[in-house]
C-alpha cells in the first residue's frame, strides 16, 4: 500500500486574488491612480509567491547569531543573518516598501494617497517577510522623525536618503531602542543619560532591554539629557550609528567597524519572530546625534516614530490574517474528509467565513490609518491629525488581538499538520503573538486612548464618522444603520461620562472595553463607507461584522453561505 501524502497548494496570487484590496485601491486612488500602482503591486506579488517565500523559509530556518569576538579577540558584537534575511532586506528596498511615501514621483502621482499604496505593498510583503516588516516599520518611523523640520539639516541629509533608498546596496534600516528593564512601557523610568560632547555630538550611557532589528545600521534611542529632570516628557530621541561608516565615527576606525560604546549583551530567545534579531544592548558613552533640540522636551517628537510603527503593526496584523486565510482556504479545497472536500463542509465554511469577516475589518481599519497618515504628512490636514491621534492606537490594539485569535484558528484548521514546525504553519501563531505586545500592550494603548479622549477631545471626529456612516448604511440595511447609530449614541454617552471623571477606578478599569468598542464601531463605519462606494464584499462584511462585534450574534450560517464572496 502506497503512503499517502497530502498536497498543499500555494494560495492564490496575493494581489490578483484579493478583491477587497483591489477595490479599496480603486476607491482611494481612482482608476488612473490604481492603474499607476498595478505594475508595482503585481511585481511584488510575483516576488512574494516565488523567491521571497523561499527567502522567508530560509530566514526562519537560520535565525541570527551573535559573534562577540573576532578571531584575534577583539570585541565586535557582530550579528550574522541568513541569506534569506538579506534577500528580504534587498526586496524591501527594491520594491520601495519603506521609501514610497517619501519619493517625489510617488507623491506627484498619488499625493497623500501614496501612503495608501504603501499600505498595499505592506499587505503583500509583510506576511512572508520573516518579519522583516519590523525593521521596515522602524525605518519608516525613523524616516518620518528625520523629516521633521526641527531636525538638523546635516543629520537629515546624512541619514534620510539611505533610509528611503530603493538601491539595496545603499538602503539601510533602523532599530528602535526605547524600553529598559525597570520600566518597559513606563518611559518615565528611563535611566539612559545623554551628555553633550565638545564636537556637538552626544554620548549616551544606559541599558536598553528590548532592541528590535539589532542588526540595523542605526537606531533611534530615547535618553534623558543630563540635568533635564524626571518624567517622560523630557526624554529626547537620538540617532545612534551602529557602524563607523559615513559619520564622524569613521575617524580612526576601519569602515564597517562597530561603533564604540555599544555592547550587544545577548540576542533574545523569543516565542516567535525568530528570524528578527532582537537584543539587549548596553550603551557606554556611545556616540549619538540629537534629533531635534535636546533642551526641548522630546517625547512628542519621538511619538512621530511611534505613530508610524503602530500603524505598521496594524498592517502586519491585517496582512497576516489575510494570508493565513488564503492558506487555510487553499488547504481546505484539497483536503478531503467524510467523503468530500473540507471546503464543502458547512461547519468549516462557517469557520473560514467568520475569519474572513475579521480579516476584512482588520484590513479596513489598517488601511484607514494609513490614509489618515498620508493626509497629515502631505496636506497637513488638521482633521486627519485629530482623528489619527485616536485611530492609530485603536487600529493597533484591536487588530493585534484579532490577529492572535485568527492565527489560532488557522493553525487548528490544518489539524495535526498545523502543530508541526516544519510545515511552517505554527509560525502563524508564534509570530502573531508579538502584535498585541510590540509598541504597547492592549492595556497600555487603552490608557492612551483614554488620554486622547479626555485631554484632546479625540472622540469628536470618531463619533462624527460613526454618525455619517449610519446615514450611509440606511439604503444598504436599515438594521445595520440602526445598529451603528445605537453604538454611536452609547459610545457618546460613555465618552461624556469618562471625561467627567477620567481618573476614577471605574473608568480606568473599563478602558480596555471602551477602546475595543470604539475600534469595533469604527471598523463597522469604515466597511459601510466602502460598501456605499459600491463594494459588495464590504457590504456583506459590514453586516456580519456589526452582528458579530456590535450585537454579539452568531454569524455562522451566513458566513457559511457567503464564504466565496467573503474570500
Amino acid at each position: 500500500m502506497s503512503r499517502f501524502v497530502q498536497p498543499v497548494p500555494p494560495p492564490v496570487d496575493p494581489y490578483a486574488g484579493d478583491g477587497l484590496l483591489r477595490s479599496w485601491l480603486e476607491r482611494h486612488l481612482g482608476p488612473a491612480g490604481h492603474a499607476a500602482a498595478k505594475g508595482r503591486l503585481a511585481d511584488l506579488a510575483a516576488d512574494v509567491a516565488g523567491p521571497l517565500r523561499a527567502a522567508h523559509a530560509d530566514a526562519e530556518a537560520h535565525p541570527p547569531t551573535l559573534v562577540r569576538y573576532d578571531p584575534w579577540g577583539a570585541r565586535v558584537d557582530r550579528i550574522d543573518t541568513s541569506a534569506g534575511w538579506q534577500a528580504q532586506r534587498a526586496a524591501a528596498a527594491r520594491h520601495a516598501v519603506v521609501a514610497l511615501p517619501y519619493l517625489p514621483d510617488a507623491r506627484g502621482t498619488w499625493g497623500a494617497a501614496a501612503r495608501v499604496v504603501q499600505h498595499a505593498l505592506l499587505h503583500l510583503y509583510g506576511p512572508e517577510s520573516a518579519t522583516f516588516s519590523c525593521p521596515v516599520a522602524m525605518a519608516d518611523g525613523a524616516a518620518a522623525l528625520l523629516s521633521l523640520p526641527e531636525v538638523d539639516n546635516g543629520v537629515r541629509d546624512a541619514w534620510l536618503p539611505r533610509l528611503i533608498s530603493t538601491d539595496p546596496a545603499v538602503a539601510i534600516t533602523s532599530g528602535q531602542w526605547m524600553t529598559e528593564s525597570q520600566g518597559g512601557s513606563d518611559l518615565g523610568r528611563s535611566s539612559t543619560i545623554g551628555r553633550p560632547a565638545v564636537d556637538g555630538s552626544w554620548r549616551l550611557t544606559g541599558e536598553k532591554w528590548f532592541c528590535s532589528a539589532a542588526d540595523a545600521a542605526m537606531a533611534v534611542a530615547l535618553a534623558r539629557p543630563e540635568g533635564s529632570g524626571r518624567g517622560s516628557r523630557v526624554l529626547a530621541p537620538f540617532l545612534v550609528p551602529r557602524y563607523a561608516v559615513d559619520s564622524p565615527l569613521a575617524h580612526g576606525l576601519a569602515p564597517g567597524a562597530p561603533a564604540p560604546g555599544v555592547t550587544v549583551h545577548r540576542l533574545k530567545d523569543k516565542l516567535g519572530t525568530r528570524a528578527l534579531p532582537t537584543a539587549e544592548i548596553g550603551l557606554h558613552d556611545a556616540y549619538a546625534v540629537p534629533l531635534g533640540d535636546p533642551a526641548v522636551p522630546g517625547l512628542v517628537r519621538a511619538m512621530t516614530l511611534v505613530v508610524v510603527t503602530r500603524v505598521h503593526n496594524a498592517a502586519a496584523a491585517a496582512g497576516g490574517m489575510r494570508r493565513g486565510l488564503a492558506y487555510a482556504r487553499a488547504y481546505a479545497d484539497v483536503r478531503h474528509v467524510a467523503g468530500g472536500a473540507l471546503s464543502s463542509s458547512p461547519l468549516h465554511r462557517a469557520t473560514l467565513g467568520t475569519l474572513a469577516v475579521d480579516a476584512a475589518g482588520a484590513f479596513a481599519l489598517a488601511g484607514h490609518a494609513f490614509a489618515l497618515l498620508g493626509r497629515v504628512e502631505v496636506g497637513a490636514d488638521p482633521e486627519a491629525a485629530a482623528e489619527l491621534r485616536i485611530v492609530a492606537p485603536l487600529a493597533k490594539l484591536s487588530t493585534g488581538r484579532l490577529a492572535v485569535s485568527s492565527a489560532s484558528e488557522y493553525v487548528e484548521s490544518f489539524g495535526g499538520a498545523g502543530y508541526v514546525e516544519d510545515t511552517g504553519v505554527p509560525r502563524l501563531l508564534r509570530d502573531a503573538q508579538v502584535l498585541p505586545i510590540w509598541e504597547g500592550t492592549t492595556n497600555v494603548l487603552s490608557l492612551d486612548v483614554l488620554r486622547a479622549l479626555t485631554r484632546e477631545d479625540a472622540g469628536a471626529p470618531l463619533l462624527a464618522r460613526l454618525a455619517a456612516a449610519a446615514d450611509l448604511a440606511r439604503p444598504l440595511s436599515p438594521v445595520l444603520a440602526d445598529t451603528l447609530a445605537g453604538a454611536a449614541a452609547q459610545l457618546g454617552d460613555t465618552i461624556t461620562s469618562v471625561t467627567a471623571d477620567p481618573g476614577s477606578p471605574t473608568v480606568l478599569a473599563g478602558a480596555r472595553g471602551l477602546a475595543l468598542r470604539l475600534a469595533y464601531a469604527l471598523t463597522t463605519a469604515l466597511l459601510v463607507e466602502h460598501a456605499a462606494w459600491g463594494d459588495e464584499q464590504a457590504a456583506l462584511a459590514a453586516r456580519l461584522w456589526a452582528r458579530r462585534w456590535l450585537r454579539h450574534e452568531e454569524i455562522a450560517e451566513d458566513a457559511h453561505h457567503h464564504l466565496d464572496l467573503l474570500c
